[in-house]
């Protein structure tokens, strides 16, 4: 490739082009899109599974919020960036998943760095599953901790680590939806085995929250674990609740161990008022309105089973997440931009976001689709399928 001018600095990330174009031959590349705020696309890319980012009660709070508090938050949420909305939702975030505390961070992956890295450390050993979110890898990796990998989904081999380890502390970390197939995480047999060694459980509940358990209260709370006193969960509030920001819940002494010590949220502006509104508004919603949750898991169950009858490699989702396989990365890529072509927006993972390398098409349900929408979706996906005539 050639170099964008001629300046004598050119060379120092001529790297960069190198790198760029392995990308393309692999079949790669990635690029941004930008949507309209009005589009006819089917959206089976996004994850509003509660189809709440657009519910006018829920964008109006926003709204209203941001003319009263400011566009932001002005500042880290040690200094002038908790407002009472922040306090507000803390308490009805806790409250409703059945935690002691939980602190609002400015995103869920500020939200996972925050926790992982606040409670391990350089004495603690990290027990991870293979298959985690790459903002629980990066919290790993800057824990400065000793970190294994075991298995997806294994919790013989997280007893097995935890019980040769070389340190006092240890942390088991693992989603609780994986976010690429849509598994469940075993998350009793993880906690027995965390109790068995001595050893703290951090579950990323982004993919379970507001879709899983009693009303939407997520896979920790549907497996008995939220008050334990062990046992701390982390989650967004941009995936169900169709807003932005993250939040860690647990013990209180968990919560006030992050606000001194974790470095995402101590040194990051605090979340924009509208943004914690907009959650707040949805979580209120979610209460008044818990059949959404059900209608989610319905919608992704009839998308699986249909698809998997006329034919194709598909997950058997456990939330909202279906995950249908491709043969290789420049098909699904090519699979992907076909279904958006004809009207269905889905998403497209290759690697190395993946953590088996195997190229898929993810679709995320969403409890506001209909029946029309459903059979749109299956017919488009199928047609558009390689080798399909």
């Amino acid at each position: 490739m050639t170099p964008d001018s001629n300046h004598p600095g050119d060379a120092v990330f001529g790297w960069l082009d190198e790198h760029a174009e392995d990308r393309r031959r692999a079949g790669l590349s990635r690029q941004l899109r930008p949507r309209r705020a009005e589009s006819d696309l089917l959206d089976l890319a996004g994850n509003d599974y509660l189809g709440l980012a657009k519910d006018k009660r829920v964008s109006g709070a926003a709204a209203a919020a941001t003319l009263r508090w400011g566009a932001g938050a002005t500042g880290s949420r040690l200094v002038t960036g908790s407002t009472e909305l922040h306090s507000e939702l803390e308490y009805e975030l806790a409250r409703f998943c059945g935690t002691q505390a939980a602190l609002v961070f400015s995103s869920g992956f500020a939200a996972n760095l925050g926790a992982v890295t606040s409670l391990s450390g350089k004495n603690c050993s990290i027990v991870t599953d293979a298959n985690i979110h790459a903002s629980l890898i990066d919290g790993c990796r800057l824990a400065r901790a000793e970190v294994a990998v075991v298995a997806h989904r294994d919790p013989a081999a997280v007893a097995r680590a935890l019980a040769t380890r070389r340190t006092e502390r240890a942390v088991v970390v693992t989603d609780s939806v994986f976010s690429v197939d849509g598994d469940l995480a075993p998350l009793p047999e993880l906690a027995a085995a965390c109790r068995e060694h001595g050893a703290a459980l951090i579950a990323d509940d982004a993919h379970g929250f507001g879709v899983l358990g009693d009303g939407g209260r997520g896979a920790v709370h549907a497996a008995g674990l939220a008050r334990d006193p062990d046992v701390v969960t982390t989650l967004t509030l941009s995936k169900a609740l169709g807003a932005q920001g993250g939040a860690v819940l647990g013990p209180r002494r968990v919560i006030r161990h992050l606000v001194e010590n974790a470095r995402s949220f101590i040194f990051d502006t605090g979340l924009a008022p509208g943004s914690v509104a907009a959650a707040l508004a949805a979580l209120n919603l979610l209460k008044e309105e818990p059949e959404r949750p059900g209608r989610a898991l319905a919608v992704a169950l009839t998308l699986a089973e249909r698809l998997g009858a006329a034919g194709l490699s598909v997950s058997e989702p456990t939330a909202a997440v279906v995950s249908v396989r491709a043969p290789s990365p420049e098909v699904a890529l090519t699979w992907s931009d076909d279904c958006r072509a004809a009207g269905v927006w889905v998403g497209c993972f290759r690697p190395p976001s993946v953590p088996d390398q195997v190229s898929r098409l993810r679709l995320t349900a969403r409890a506001d689709l209909t029946e029309g929408e459903i059979d749109r979706a299956v017919e488009v996906i199928t047609r558009c399928a390689p080798g399909a005539s």
